[in-house]
C-alpha cells in the first residue's frame, strides 16, 4: 500500500512560525550586538602591530602567543587571583547573609531587608569606588577609627587588599541574589530529618545544605568570577599602576600608548574565550549538580 504523505496544516505552519517570529528580534540583536562584533576583534587578533588605519590583512597566531610571554603571564595571573579571591570572600559572607535572609529573616520583612541590601546596587560603581577611595586612603575614615582607639593605622590603598575589598564589596549583591533563590527553595523537612537522626548542625550544613544549594552556589560563584575577571575600575582606582589587570592591558592596546589592535584583540579573545567555556560548563554540569527530587 501506498503510504499517506503528512499533511501540514494552516494551524500547523503558524505553530512552527511562531517560535522563530518570537526568536527573531533577540536573534537579530544577538548576530548585530555580539556575533557580528566578536568576528571582527577575531580578524583583527590575526594582524600583529595594526594601528588605526592600517588594512587588515590576517596571518598567523603571533599576538596569542604573545599572551603567554613572562611579563604578560603575571598580568594574567593577577587577573585570576583578584577575580578567585573575590570569589571566595562573597562566597563566605554572601551565605551567611542569603541563608539568614531566606530560612531565618520574618517573612513580611525579607523583601525590603533583600531589597535594602541590594540598595547600593542603584548607585553608581565609579561613586563607590571613590567612596572606599576616602575610606581606605591614609587619612581616610578607617585610619582616624582606628586611630582614635590606640591601633595604627593602614596601608592597603594602591595594594592588592584594597582591590580586593572594593570588588568584593561591588559583587557581594549579586552573590547573595543568586543564593537567596536557592536558599529560599531549602527543604526543610530534610534539614529537621538530619536533626532527627543525630546530625549536628555542621554535618547537616555539609550533607544536607549545600547539596540543595550547590546550582546556586556554582551560579553565583560563575557569576562573580566571570564579572570581577573584567573588571577595570575597581583594580584601576583601588590598585594603582602595581595592579594591572587584563582589563587594562587590553585598555592600553586601545586607547593607550601601546596602540596594538592586534594584540587586543588576541587578549580580548582570551577572555572571550575563557567566559564562554565557564559558562558552557555551568549549562552542562550544573543542573547534575542539583539533587533529585
Amino acid at each position: 500500500m501506498e503510504e499517506k504523505q503528512p499533511v501540514i496544516t494552516k494551524k500547523g505552519r503558524l505553530q512552527w512560525l511562531e517560535p522563530t517570529i518570537l526568536l527573531a528580534p533577540a536573534g537579530v540583536w544577538l548576530l548585530l550586538l555580539l556575533v557580528l562584533p566578536t568576528l571582527v576583534i577575531f580578524e583583527l587578533s590575526l594582524v600583529e602591530g595594526i594601528r588605526p588605519g592600517d588594512v587588515v590583512n590576517p596571518d598567523g597566531l603571533g599576538n596569542y602567543l604573545r599572551v603567554f610571554e613572562p611579563v604578560n603571564l603575571i598580568v594574567v595571573r593577577r587577573s585570576l587571583f583578584f577575580a578567585t579571591g573575590t570569589t571566595i570572600i562573597c562566597l563566605i559572607f554572601g551565605f551567611p547573609v542569603a541563608y539568614w535572609l531566606g530560612q531565618m529573616s520574618p517573612p513580611r520583612w525579607r523583601n525590603l531587608l533583600l531589597l535594602g541590601f541590594i540598595l547600593p546596587l542603584w548607585t553608581s560603581s565609579l561613586l563607590r569606588t571613590y567612596a572606599w577611595i576616602t575610606i581606605l586612603r591614609p587619612t581616610g575614615v578607617l585610619n582616624t577609627i582606628l586611630g582614635a582607639i590606640g591601633i595604627p593605622g593602614l596601608d592597603i590603598l594602591n595594594r592588592s587588599p584594597a582591590v580586593l575589598v572594593g570588588m568584593a564589596y561591588s559583587y557581594l549583591p549579586y552573590m547573595v541574589l543568586i543564593l537567596y533563590a536557592s536558599v529560599e527553595k531549602l527543604d526543610r523537612r530534610l534539614l529537621e530529618a538530619s536533626a532527627d537522626l543525630g546530625a549536628n548542625p555542621l554535618e547537616t550544613f555539609w550533607k544536607v545544605t549545600v547539596p540543595q544549594t550547590l546550582p546556586g552556589i556554582a551560579a553565583g560563584s560563575l557569576l562573580v568570577f566571570i564579572t570581577g575577571l573584567g573588571d577595570f575600575v575597581d583594580p584601576e582606582l583601588l590598585g594603582g599602576a602595581s595592579s594591572m589587570t587584563i582589563s587594562r592591558l587590553i585598555y592600553n592596546q586601545f586607547l593607550g600608548p601601546a596602540r596594538n589592535w592586534g594584540f587586543g584583540s588576541a587578549l580580548s579573545m582570551v577572555l572571550i574565550f575563557a567566559v564562554s567555556l565557564a559558562i558552557a560548563l555551568l549549562i552542562k554540569y550544573g543542573d547534575r549538580s542539583a539533587p533529585k527530587a
